[in-house]
């Protein structure tokens, strides 16, 4: 089974701020839903609590440091490596790791694959996604996108694999 990250990153690595995004890409939330529909999401209880309810069409299965954490909908574990427990039991070849800093910083080193929208800019933020090493990393799908009516920002969707020495 692949562990993926699903992000989306300025330039400079921020991804959030007071546990929430710091841009509106409409094209980027179809991505995310693109990349992660059917699939097992994994991210922490701050994140899912700011998303506000499971998303749809995906196993929801939430990190937690809480005891007796329960939402209807989702799936608490304790750990990352609880979390690949229960997906490897699942029929699916992909596990999705969306955040939020935390997360993503424990799911870094076991991940084979990254989904990230770049966001062309730097921003200030109080939660950053962990740099990404071209010597450890390939870049094997990039698709550029401009500043329009709905984006901000100009953008670019990318997919990154884990190179093994």
């Amino acid at each position: 089974m692949t562990i993926s990250l699903v992000v989306a990153a300025a330039n400079n690595n921020a991804i959030g701020k007071d546990n929430k995004l710091l841009w509106c890409l409409p094209n980027d939330m179809k991505f995310f839903k693109n990349v992660t529909w059917g699939m097992p999401v994994v991210m922490g209880r701050k994140t899912f609590e700011a998303l506000g309810k499971p998303l749809k069409g995906r196993k929801n299965i939430i990190i937690t440091r809480q005891n007796n954490w329960n939402v209807e909908g989702t799936l608490a574990v304790k750990t990352l490596d609880d979390a690949q427990f229960l997906v490897k039991n699942m029929d699916v070849k992909e596990m999705m790791v969306i955040g939020g800093g935390e997360i993503y910083r424990m799911a870094f080193e076991k991940a084979k694959r990254i989904y990230i929208t770049r966001v062309d800019a730097e921003l200030e933020g109080d939660t950053y996604f962990p740099v990404i090493d071209p010597k450890e990393w390939k870049l094997v799908s990039n698709k550029d996108n401009a500043v329009d009516d709905h984006h901000k920002y100009a953008y670019s969707f990318q997919i990154w694999e884990r190179v093994f020495k």
